[in-house]
């Protein structure tokens, strides 16, 4: 019984490293919970397994579940005579994970410029003459914009999406299987 409980704990473990990895990257910690628990899992797990496991409530586990699998991190499996809902991880989740990171940082990169263009329009509708604040914010905020441009620009070249998918490729497209 040691022995499981051992194992339990290490699983646990994972489970709250991608946790807070995935709040770090901005979508919740339950969608790392689900998805480290669920790639740790030899089969597909129903949702109710999943709630019970983690200790989350139905409503958020399903959602989370949703949302991984639209990333197509999670597939759905259906099992004859049961009308539960399962899930496993995507066959190709290392390749997903890199599209699905890539994307969401390009994501975030157009948030910041959105925002970095609304701030210039106030900027611009100020008086800059005199004001040393205003002068030295409106150069700072135009030299973030050609920075968040550039960026754009590299996250959003065919080639960075080429390398991606190719470094996704390796080793059956399991990157976490890479050594």
């Amino acid at each position: 019984m040691e022995e499981i409980d051992k194992l339990r704990t290490v699983r646990m473990g994972l489970v709250e490293t991608g946790a807070r990895t995935s709040q770090d990257l901005g979508l919740g910690r339950i969608v790392g919970q689900i998805l480290v628990y669920l790639y740790l899992q030899p089969g597909a797990c129903s949702l109710d397994e999943i709630e019970s496991e983690l200790g989350l409530s139905k409503a958020s586990v399903s959602i989370a579940a949703r949302q991984l699998e639209q990333l197509g991190l999670l597939q759905r499996v259906w099992v004859r005579g049961d009308r539960k809902k399962y899930y496993r991880t995507a066959d190709n989740i290392g390749q997903a994970l890199q599209q699905g990171l890539l994307s969401l940082v390009r994501q975030k990169v157009l948030d910041f410029g959105d925002q970095l263009e609304q701030t210039m329009r106030i900027l611009e509708d100020m008086n800059e003459t005199g004001n040393d604040q205003i002068r030295f914010l409106h150069q700072r905020v135009e030299r973030a914009g050609k920075l968040q441009r550039r960026l754009d620009r590299v996250l959003g070249n065919r080639l960075v999406a080429l390398l991606t998918k190719a470094a996704g490729d390796v080793n059956t497209g399991d990157l976490w299987d890479m050594k």
